[in-house]
């Protein structure tokens, strides 16, 4: 994606990515149920409308913050059904699939590393997100894959969406301090979105579980989806910088683009 159409590195952007992990894990859950698309015929769907929006950012010469959240709510939605499927289809015990998932996204990164020849830094003076490639997204997907793993992994353990959705928030926000207190290097920048991701899967089962209590869970999903993309939107209007994308246009490209 163009630099101009993505998110400052903010406090709004780890609140929005919050968000879109909650709205993410309903809205995957919807697709998988309500929706009637099961965990493996809806990947295909969702795949092509993240690649719709990839090339629609690419084709339209329009400045808005909105293709990302978009791809990013699309590749969450996409992680919940394939973790899911590994999961609770394929019977992919909890500790061999996220120790495959932490494999892979070690892998990559080491060969990002390896292609760019120096320390994979995300920030130096404008805090803007290393380039959105096909390595960014790739392990978007695991990083969203990974989390809902463990989130799952966590719950079912015996503390639930409510005990893991505490645990997951003083987690989360070691994450974070880690990442900016080493640099916010590339590793230290998707070890706290794996972190959020986690936290986002048990929030938005936990919001299902709330709505549960007076509605069936067809409903309970539909209304949390909506909830969650609601207050997404609002923290993206109301928090985030919005006219960052137009300061970034005259900025110097952050380092490992």
């Amino acid at each position: 994606m163009r630099a101009r159409n993505l998110p400052t590195i903010d406090a709004g952007y780890w609140v929005a990515i919050v968000a879109a992990s909650m709205c993410g894990t309903n809205a995957g859950d919807l697709a998988a149920g309500p929706l009637g698309l099961g965990h493996v015929r809806g990947m295909l769907p969702i795949l092509l409308v993240f690649f719709a929006l990839v090339w629609a950012e690419k084709a339209l010469n329009w400045t808005n913050v909105a293709f990302y959240w978009l791809a990013i709510i699309t590749l969450r939605t996409l992680a919940t059904n394939v973790s899911d499927f590994a999961s609770h289809d394929a019977k992919l015990t909890y500790p061999v699939f996220v120790t495959l998932l932490i494999a892979f996204m070690a892998v990559v990164l080491w060969a990002d590393r390896v292609r760019s020849g120096r320390v994979p830094q995300v920030l130096r003076g404008t805090p803007q997100l290393p380039s959105t490639d096909l390595t960014y997204w790739a392990l978007m997907l695991a990083a969203g894959v990974l989390g809902t793993a463990v989130g799952d992994w966590v719950a079912d353990v015996g503390l639930g969406a409510y005990g893991a959705s505490l645990l997951g928030l003083p987690v989360f926000a070691a994450a974070v301090w880690a990442a900016y207190r080493f640099g916010l290097t590339k590793p230290w920048y998707w070890l706290a979105i794996v972190a959020c991701r986690t936290w986002g899967t048990d929030l938005g089962d936990m919001l299902v579980s709330l709505f549960r209590s007076v509605m069936s869970r067809p409903s309970a999903l539909w209304a949390s989806t909506g909830v969650t993309a609601a207050l997404l939107a609002g923290i993206i209007y109301f928090w985030t910088h919005r006219d960052a994308a137009l300061a970034v246009e005259t900025a110097p490209e952050a380092a490992g683009r």
